[in-house]
């Protein structure tokens, strides 16, 4: 029941970012659309009840009710950030907007984002680890609750490795190539054409 529940919360945050994307984008209708998109912690509520009544019904805590703290810890660390990318794309592609600025490719600024970006694992693993001691506390009984502590484990495990990762590029920084920039750019194939023109017109006076 939980791993079939795991499944469609995935499926149904990806059901309704589409559809709150398709909203606010293609039907015009930003309310309708932030609305939907508002809805995506309700699934994740939907899966902490339904985990909590499982184990209340006399359930044995197993990989199941570890793997749905891990998937709620990472929507919590990264769903945000996920959402606001995709977003940020559905607005050039479908509204017209300016192309999104991407994440810095070089130099510290670019280990700063990894580092922003180890802190949502951080809080991932922190959130999963919360829900586990909970669910570990609610059972009291430690002979049956030695799965969900490996699973805690597993949670911060993962946030070591992302961190070392993310060190690297603190410690090596990559360095630009000559003549590029640090800092993050637009795709320069979706170059606003009236920058395009001005930089023709300028061209010609420069001739």
């Amino acid at each position: 029941m939980i791993v079939a529940l795991i499944i469609i919360c995935e499926v149904g945050f990806w059901v309704l970012l589409a559809t709150g994307l398709a909203f606010r984008y293609l039907l015009r209708m930003p309310r309708t659309g932030m609305a939907l998109l508002l809805c995506e912690p309700l699934l994740e509520v939907v899966l902490l009840v339904a985990t909590a009544v499982d184990l209340r019904n006399g359930a044995d805590p197993g990989w199941k009710h570890g793997l749905a703290a891990l998937y709620i810890g990472y929507t919590v660390g990264h769903g945000h950030r996920t959402v606001k990318w995709l977003d940020g794309h559905a607005a050039h592609r479908l509204g017209g907007a300016p192309p999104p600025v991407g994440p810095p490719r070089y130099g510290m600024a670019r280990a700063r984002h990894e580092g922003k970006v180890w802190l949502g694992t951080v809080t991932a693993a922190a959130t999963a680890s919360v829900l586990l001691l909970i669910a570990m506390r609610y059972v009291d009984d430690p002979s049956r609750t030695e799965s969900l502590e490996s699973w805690m484990y597993v949670a911060w495990r993962a946030a070591g490795v992302h961190g070392l990762i993310a060190l690297t590029y603190a410690i090596w920084p990559k360095k630009a190539p000559a003549g590029t920039s640090a800092l993050p750019a637009r795709d320069p194939e979706h170059v606003p054409d009236r920058l395009v023109g001005r930089t023709g017109k300028d061209e010609q006076q420069v001739r």
